[in-house]
């Protein structure tokens, strides 16, 4: 109900805006405007755009989606754009709501609607906490599609071929940059099978939420966390934690996962008790403010990934 609400309110402040005149995010620019939810596809939609569009991100740097309320402006920046591209599932329910309150059209792309999705599941040892179908609803899919490299080049594509409809005059452009991050993305899958083929073990440990089920999918790993994808941060349970410390002893697993933003406390007791080790695997989600002035994309993410799974295979 209070979600309901904010929405409700952003439509009437959003209408009230339109009403006085004037966009409510000027393109200093004049250049096209392409709004994205997260961070993977505000930086597919750069790579691809290149010099002819302006790419924004509505998503703060550090923030969760599943948190996340937008604003009257956000919605006005969105209708402007020549292309809006979002993750689409449950977490993004709010845009749904956004969309369907205005007037007129919005050329929307869900990156979850490129790919095969597949559902959220509940794995041995990790702590339930939701229901994977509700009474009166279907199964939740696993919203995190671009951890994946696979799922990267699909999207990409996808990106591509929205901006080629949109402004025919530089399909062109667009569709040649999206080959050639295709070819950055091919690479970067080739090392990750070069790293799992050649390990020692094809399990990993997350001990946190699992955000990366289509990258050890896509790659045949086994895996053991302690939440699914999108749970919310909640603490584990001392079982949840006495089964992940169990399977790091029995499979001497010489390193466990955290992402990105967590408070890796459950993954500091973990590794306190085995004396494995605890390293970093960003499901590139979000970033930092530093990190995004810095200019960091999927790619520099991912390949960090492939230096840490080796180390946790080996």
């Amino acid at each position: 109900m209070k979600r309901l609400l904010s929405m409700i309110t952003v439509l009437l402040l959003a209408a009230a805006l339109c009403a006085c005149g004037g966009e409510a995010m000027p393109r200093e620019s004049g250049k096209p405007q392409i709004v994205t939810t997260v961070f993977p596809a505000y930086d597919f939609a750069r790579e691809i755009a290149g010099d002819r569009c302006e790419v924004s991100l509505l998503l703060p740097p550090g923030a969760e989606t599943h948190s996340f309320e937008p604003t009257a402006r956000d919605l006005l920046t969105i209708r402007s754009a020549v292309l809006f591209v979002c993750n689409g599932g449950e977490s993004e329910a709010w845009v749904e709501q956004l969309l369907e309150g205005g007037d007129g059209e919005v050329n929307t792309l869900r990156m979850l609607d490129c790919v095969e999705a597949l559902e959220e599941e509940t794995r041995e040892g990790m702590q339930r906490v939701h229901e994977e179908e509700e009474e009166d609803g279907g199964p939740e899919y696993d919203e995190h599609v671009w951890t994946s490299p696979v799922n990267a080049q699909q999207i990409c594509r996808a990106i591509a071929g929205a901006l080629s409809e949109a402004d025919p005059e530089g399909a062109a452009e667009y569709r040649a940059n999206a080959e050639r991050y295709c070819a950055r993305l091919q690479a970067l899958d080739a090392a990750f099978r070069t790293v799992v083929g050649g390990g020692a073990r094809r399990t990993v440990i997350f001990a946190d939420r699992f955000p990366v089920r289509y990258f050890v999918e896509e790659y045949g790993l086994d895996y053991f966390a302690a939440f699914p994808g999108c749970a919310d941060d909640t603490e584990p349970s001392a079982a949840t934690v006495a089964f992940l410390i169990d399977k790091v002893r029995a499979e001497k697993i010489p390193a466990v996962f955290t992402i990105e933003f967590s408070n890796e406390k459950m993954a500091e007791v973990i590794c306190e008790d085995t004396g494995c080790k605890k390293l970093l695997f960003h499901s590139c989600h979000n970033v930092s403010r530093e990190e995004l002035r810095a200019g960091k994309g999927y790619l520099d993410y991912m390949w960090d990934n492939v230096a840490a799974l080796k180390e946790a295979l080996g």
